[in-house]
């Protein structure tokens, strides 16, 4: 499956950023972090709605954050 960067993603319903692939919602939780030497952050998210699971990676770039979905 190809990467997708979630760094301003806009659907034609108006909906910017992370999007369950499963459902469509946009609530997530996060249920693990972790902290990389090369300063690079791992979250694995969690779907409130159906309880799909992503892994989300971000990067420190010319001070601002990007997200990238896995």
């Amino acid at each position: 499956m190809p990467r997708v960067k979630q760094q301003a993603l806009s659907l034609g319903s108006g909906k910017v950023g992370l999007v369950c692939r499963a459902c469509g919602c946009q609530h997530f939780r996060v249920v693990y972090v972790k902290h990389r030497p090369d300063g690079v952050v791992l979250r694995r998210r969690e779907c409130r709605h159906c309880g799909k699971r992503t892994l989300t990676r971000e990067t420190q770039v010319g001070g601002l954050s990007i997200n990238r979905s896995a």
